[in-house]
């Protein structure tokens, strides 16, 4: 076995369990080798510290695969990893059928991501380690869940940084490309071949939920009141009115008005609909996202509730605050800004923008829903920057939610790479 030894004086993340081996930490190499070869890691003693694959072209030279020397790397340990994935999403969300089912690291396979959309799978190969194995992959997948069809989305510019080329399409089998999932009870029709990533954003699968309690109780705030009415026959019923004491028709009149920035597939707006809110105002800059919002939105009856915006979010919340219009509840949930460590402060920025304004834009008592997936910026410094943008709207939060990714995308202990999502729920009030 080709052995890789660590430098004496280096930080003991291997040790804790971070299944990377950076170039930085390699003392030297002992054995003849191809990239992509299973090596063991030792330390400078030679003592087995992992077992995983190498690859000398990349700045993360070994992943580790097995902190075990009896473990060999083989089809089955590939079949038994990937089982163990299916088993453990089949716990905590009984009955899916749609969810993330490989997590590459968090699962114990790095360099591969694996999404399940109904009975067809979507793969992405991120690593030579896999793309050499590709075949262990491939049987393991159909061994594990039958698939009707694997696509694959080898589309991904980290691919080049291993050397390999860029590719999509099917693997096995064929579908049509635009699949419809649900998810929290709702319907969504999910592009396999032009979405983005693997074509949906799973890892917000609670935190989309967790905005129901934010969706009714506004009636009051909307200038409508309970009154009892009488009917022709005398009867008395408690309904609605507005004030100018009519009734109020509209089911919904306890609901929320939302605006939903960098909507996607409208998933935030699907579920602001579903718990009650009034009006949503759902905004994105690609008109392809918006038409695909309202495919979803229409597919679950909400369309007369939903007014759609073309637009970019920076824009429109400026002219937004000029305008001087108030929405109860306000989400942003924009693309990653900070795709390296060096756009942290421009990152920062921007996010900072879209949340000064976005805090102006809430009602007093009214909340804002944020989000970043940077993984560049860390939960600290996202938070610092929500409180620096409520101080510099003249407002005072109070935070009611902090969560990251969902429970399909796991994260091992001491490993913060997969740290990456921050979404939090602030309430939003006046100074004063």
């Amino acid at each position: 076995m080709i052995k890789v030894y660590l430098v004496q004086n280096r930080r003991k993340r291997i040790e804790q369990g971070h299944p990377w081996i950076y170039q930085s930490e390699v003392e030297r190499i002992e054995g003849e080798f191809n990239p992509g070869d299973v090596v063991d890691v030792v330390n400078h003693q030679g003592h087995f510290l992992a077992r995983g694959y190498i690859n000398p072209a990349s700045q993360m030279i070994v992943r580790v695969l097995t902190f075990n020397e009896e473990v060999q790397v083989n089809e089955q340990l590939f079949k038994d990893r990937i089982l163990d994935a299916w088993n453990f999403r089949q716990r905590f969300l009984p009955g899916v059928r749609s969810c993330r089912v490989m997590y590459g690291e968090a699962d114990f396979l790095p360099g591969i991501v694996v999404d399940k959309f109904e009975d067809v799978l979507v793969v992405q190969i991120l690593s030579l380690g896999m793309e050499i194995r590709k075949d262990w992959i491939l049987q393991a997948l159909l061994d594990v869940f039958s698939p009707r069809a694997i696509y694959l989305r080898n589309d991904v510019h980290v691919r080049e940084l291993e050397g390999l080329e860029q590719e999509k399409g099917f693997w096995y089998g064929q579908s049509e490309t635009e699949i419809e999932i649900e998810e929290n009870g709702l319907k969504l029709v999910v592009d396999i071949e032009n979405g983005q990533k693997t074509g949906y954003f799973f890892d917000q699968r609670e935190n989309r939920s967790a905005i129901a309690p934010l969706m009714k109780g506004w009636g009051g705030v909307h200038g409508i009141r309970l009154q009892n009415i009488e009917d022709d026959n005398g009867e008395s019923t408690v309904k609605p009115v507005d004030k100018r004491g009519k009734p109020v028709k509209n089911p919904f009149w306890d609901g929320a008005e939302v605006l939903d920035c960098f909507t996607h597939t409208g998933s935030f707006t699907l579920n602001a609909c579903k718990h009650g809110a009034k009006k949503v105002t759902t905004l994105d800059i690609s008109e392809l996202a918006i038409e695909t919002a309202k495919r979803n939105v229409q597919l679950n009856g909400f369309l007369h509730r939903v007014n759609f915006v073309v637009a970019n979010a920076f824009d429109y919340l400026r002219d937004a605050v000029k305008e001087e219009k108030l929405w109860d509840v306000v989400i942003l949930d924009p693309p990653a800004f900070a795709k390296s460590r060096g756009a942290v402060k421009s990152a920062l920025r921007g996010y900072k923008d879209i949340n000064l304004n976005g805090l102006k834009l809430v009602r007093d008592g009214g909340f804002l829903v944020t989000a970043s997936c940077s993984y560049h910026v860390d939960p600290q410094a996202f938070q610092e920057m929500v409180r620096e943008a409520a101080r510099d709207a003249k407002k005072m939060i109070r935070l009611v939610h902090w969560s990251g990714a969902g429970i399909d995308h796991p994260q091992i202990a001491g490993v913060d790479e997969g740290h990456y999502l921050k979404f939090g729920i602030y309430e939003v009030r006046s100074r004063g």
